[in-house]
């Protein structure tokens, strides 16, 4: 789907779409969990809906009434695959889940999820007892438990996503563990781990994150959970109203552990007028100059932060942008391909991405790379170019924020199906 986005000025109030990391994270507890769970959501993405699948595989019971959606537990794996789609979440979480049973389970996924590596998961499980095959590194992986408790060492310097499913797992195995983590990135998402295992009754010890103690033996209690609003899609939201006008944002908690919740430190650095009111967050222009960020614990904020700074006098610097070539796309390539097809100065160094702001960019036509975040940042780009931004492949939004259009306009945004 071909879309053209047209400069306009935004102002108005949209409610934040439900976190995906959130939801996937309640969907895997649920399955673990021996009775009936309700999950509140604003929003069923692509990978939530993927996740859910992953469930009823695994012998969860699901149903969805519009918002709610209803799984009851009981992880009795009936089929010999499960597919993940494209989520990077579910394919590295579900890992050390599937290992818990004694039954050889492959996993697979589509797109972008073939090219995006697993290795670290391989070590860990093959010391906890696990039989494991990948792809050199990459899916497909055949998997045969049962896991068993005990020692492990685990690498977290490509993601923290496999260290989610280690922590999600071995509570419930027989023996007591210990998880150590080397080079731990995006630790806000190990909170929120943590945060979420605790609604369900497990606990576990964070000693600095570099020692997990997790007691074996554990039970996880069904429960009625409310997934929070999403601060990665909400950051474009925001961006928004920092370069085209006004937007208010509701359901958005502050006190979230959820790292993208550092845009707010980003947009204040970058002199955005910030104000807080009853679960509302107003973001609106200011005298935007250049700023420096460290994307390290949250690399989804480089494709907004990019555009911010593209409305910023003078020169900004991401940091921390070594992770982004294992996303959907190289990201970082891709924002410095896209964005200097709009006539944009940005340029990608690897470990740090380099942006020149404070002129409206050209307009023109770039793909997504069938990455939802490059999508939703050329929409958002098209409020400082002279002319309209077409965008090949929009509808790849769909596997994170698929109400993103809608919200677009409902702020003023104009955006046109081609």
């Amino acid at each position: 789907m071909n879309v053209q986005a047209v400069r306009s000025p935004v102002k108005g109030s949209v409610d934040a779409p439900s976190s995906k990391s959130a939801m996937q994270r309640y969907i895997a507890g649920s399955l673990l969990a021996n009775g009936i769970s309700h999950i509140h959501s604003t929003m069923l993405c692509e990978d939530s809906l993927a996740a859910l699948e992953i469930a009823k595989a695994l012998g969860a019971e699901v149903s969805v009434e519009g918002k709610l959606v209803i799984i009851k537990g009981g992880f009795n794996p009936g089929k010999n695959q499960i597919f993940t789609g494209e989520s990077g979440l579910s394919t590295r979480m579900f890992s050390p889940i599937v290992a818990l049973h004694d039954s050889e389970i492959t996993i697979t996924g589509k797109g972008s999820v073939l090219k995006r590596p697993v290795g670290m998961v391989e070590r860990p499980l093959s010391d906890l007892g696990v039989r494991i095959r990948s792809n050199n590194g990459f899916l497909p992986m055949k998997i045969k438990g049962p896991m068993k408790g005990g020692r492990v060492k685990a690498d977290g310097s490509v993601s923290s996503q496999f260290i989610t499913g280690l922590l999600m797992a071995l509570p419930v195995v027989n023996d007591d563990s210990l998880v150590m983590v080397e080079n731990l990135v995006s630790k806000p998402y190990i909170d929120l781990t943590v945060k979420i295992l605790k609604e369900f009754g497990i606990e576990i010890e964070n000693k600095g994150y570099v020692e997990f103690l997790i007691k074996g033996g554990q039970q996880y209690s069904p429960g009625n959970f409310n997934v929070e609003g999403d601060w990665s899609g909400a950051a474009f939201l925001l961006v928004m109203g920092a370069i085209g006008g006004e937007v208010m944002v509701t359901g958005l908690d502050t006190r979230s552990v959820q790292a993208d919740k550092a845009i707010i430190d980003a947009l204040a650095r970058a002199g955005a007028v910030i104000s807080y009111s009853d679960n509302l967050i107003r973001v609106s222009g200011g005298d935007l100059h250049g700023f420096e960020f460290n994307l390290s614990d949250c690399p989804d904020l480089a494709p907004p932060l990019t555009i911010l700074a593209l409305a910023c006098k003078g020169k900004s610097i991401l940091k921390g942008a070594g992770r982004l070539a294992a996303k959907e796309s190289d990201r970082g390539e891709a924002l410095q391909e896209t964005m200097s097809l709009l006539g944009a100065k940005v340029k990608n160094y690897g470990e740090y991405i380099e942006i020149e702001g404070g002129t409206l960019l050209n307009g023109g036509s770039a793909a997504s790379h069938n990455d939802h975040r490059i999508a939703m940042a050329l929409a958002v780009a098209a409020l400082i170019s002279k002319k309209p931004v077409v965008i090949g492949g929009m509808e790849c939004i769909n596997k994170s924020y698929p109400g993103f259009i809608d919200d677009y306009v409902k702020l003023g945004g104009i955006l046109r199906i081609m």
